[in-house]
């Protein structure tokens, strides 16, 4: 249920933090792969709740940047998936967005705004799509690409609720494929859908109320929160 809800948080815009903890939660009582099974179908009525709080808000430009590379990403994912280590990825990731941030500060350029590119757009969105396939950690690739064009609060969440709503409707295929569903993953994922449903709503009302000055820097907190979490996880498997 504190999975449920802490995802919820994170798909109604609250940053990638909160739905990073939910496979590791889960996977105190079932096996990772279990729980992320679980969390798919969960976050695919999380994103129809998201896209209709968010409708209009997206920006097309960087969708059209962001989402071939994703289909690439994740037709890697699930041709690589037998042989490709998690903890590795998790590892790989986690430490390029910590990069990310201090490049930010160290630069001081956390306030000015990038231009878009097809070629950045390219990578990080098929970044973003590998790793959400592989490690449910598709969330820094997409935010060191879009978080430096400065967008509006409310465009940058529209943006992401549409593009990961993309990605996790076309991850059902290979997940399937795969044989990642079972009658148990999918009726605890029903009785779970009352609590993620609210937890989203409360997610996107406290995005709605923040300012611009407030929303970058907790968004740039919640990324050295995830990169953290992500090494942590990746070291600690690998040692």
């Amino acid at each position: 249920m504190l999975a449920t809800i802490l995802v919820g948080l994170s798909k109604g815009g609250l940053g990638g933090a909160f739905a990073l903890m939910g496979v590791p939660i889960l996977s105190l009582v079932m096996p990772p792969l279990q729980a992320a099974a679980l969390l798919l179908p969960l976050l695919l009525m999380m994103d129809a709740i998201s896209l209709w709080t968010w409708r209009g808000w997206w920006d097309h430009r960087t969708l059209a940047h962001l989402l071939p590379g994703a289909m690439l990403g994740i037709a890697i994912g699930g041709l690589t998936a037998a042989f490709t280590s998690e903890a590795l990825v998790r590892l790989i990731v986690g430490l390029v967005a910590l990069g990310f941030v201090a490049r930010m500060v160290l630069a001081r350029s956390g306030g000015a705004a990038q231009g878009q590119s097809h070629l950045r757009g390219g990578f990080w969105g098929a970044s973003a799509g590998f790793t959400s396939f592989v490690a449910h950690a598709g969330g820094p690739p997409f935010q060191v690409y879009v978080l430096p064009l400065r967008f509006d609060p409310k465009v940058f969440t529209g943006t992401s609720v549409l593009f990961f709503a993309v990605v996790n409707a076309v991850k059902v295929i290979p997940y399937a494929a795969l044989g990642q569903f079972d009658r148990d993953i999918l009726l605890t994922a029903a009785i779970m859908l009352p609590v993620a449903a609210m937890a989203t709503i409360a997610g996107a009302w406290v995005v709605k109320r923040m300012r611009a000055e407030i929303f970058y820097p907790f968004m740039y907190a919640m990324i050295v929160l995830v990169g953290l979490r992500l090494v942590w996880d990746g070291a600690r498997a690998l040692l």
